[in-house]
């Protein structure tokens, strides 16, 4: 090798330090979470919020665990569960014929679903509430599933519509030569093609819903029927002092959407950039 070897360029390092910054920005206050649920009550309170533990106390997540937090965890499950499913069926059968089809609305309909991606949730808390009361599905994690996929289908249709439209048109008119149906090229040639793009639903969508509140605390009233979201709220009221206790519930509450998201960052960020450079 004759050539000399290149230094870095200014405008690397500043990127680098300004990752390494933004990564601790990111990972102290996680670091400082793990570090509260591993001290006594009166430890945390003796030796500051900043010290380090003094042993490997897990008590307080055995406390949780015994404390009933199961039930808000399955509850949690079986929600996000039912509401992907609904979600990846009706955005992939509104998608297709918005990012395939020509016909006279196609523009206005796909313009109305992106406007209802600003329509804030709070406004129809109170509406949604009172259908629920009336409908007889308040006060159970049924009456969660209709507002969670709502809100999420316009992002969700958008996300899947700019997907499906990145897909060349020459694989569809070999289907139609090959004697495939309009309904055969939509489950045989256009889902499994679009396998990212629900990855990134199932991802982005499913986060959403595992962290929603709002709607939790308005239609649910029991302990049974409610969603882990929840759970920190109904914790701190029964150990309103003990903050590592606090602590360990929010840990878990969040534990597995960060897990989720750290292998599944990938496709979501290229859900989200699909088609910000087809030309």
């Amino acid at each position: 090798m004759t050539g000399k070897k290149k230094g870095l360029k200014p405008s690397s390092i500043v990127i680098g330090v300004l990752v390494v910054f933004w990564f601790l920005v990111c990972m102290i206050p996680f670091f400082f979470l793990i570090m509260c649920t591993l001290k006594e009550q009166f430890e945390l309170m003796n030796n500051g919020v900043f010290s380090m533990p003094e042993g490997l106390y897990l008590q307080n997540y055995i406390d949780v665990f015994t404390g009933g937090i199961w039930k808000y965890f399955f509850n949690s499950v079986i929600v996000m569960a039912v509401s992907l499913v609904l979600l990846l069926a009706l955005s992939a059968l509104a998608a297709y014929p918005l990012s395939r089809w020509t016909f006279r609305l196609n523009k206005p309909i796909y313009s109305l679903i992106v406007a209802c991606m600003s329509v804030p949730i709070h406004v129809t808390l109170l509406p949604i509430f009172m259908m629920s009361v009336r409908t007889g599905m308040y006060d159970s994690i049924w009456a969660l599933i209709g507002p969670y996929v709502a809100f999420n289908l316009p992002i969700s249709v958008f996300i899947l519509t700019t997907f499906m439209a990145t897909i060349p048109r020459d694989l569809e008119e070999a289907a139609k030569i090959d004697g495939c149906s309009l309904y055969g090229i939509f489950w045989r040639v256009m889902l499994p093609l679009v396998k990212p793009g629900l990855a990134t639903l199932v991802i982005y969508d499913g986060v959403n819903i595992w962290n929603e509140f709002s709607f939790a605390l308005t239609l649910t009233q029991t302990a049974g029927n409610r969603t882990l979201p929840l759970a920190v709220q109904e914790f701190q009221g029964q150990y309103s002092m003990n903050i590592p206790m606090i602590m360990t519930v929010l840990c878990i509450s969040i534990l597995p959407m960060v897990i989720v998201f750290i292998f599944g960052q990938e496709k979501l960020i290229k859900g989200m950039m699909a088609g910000a450079v087809k030309g």
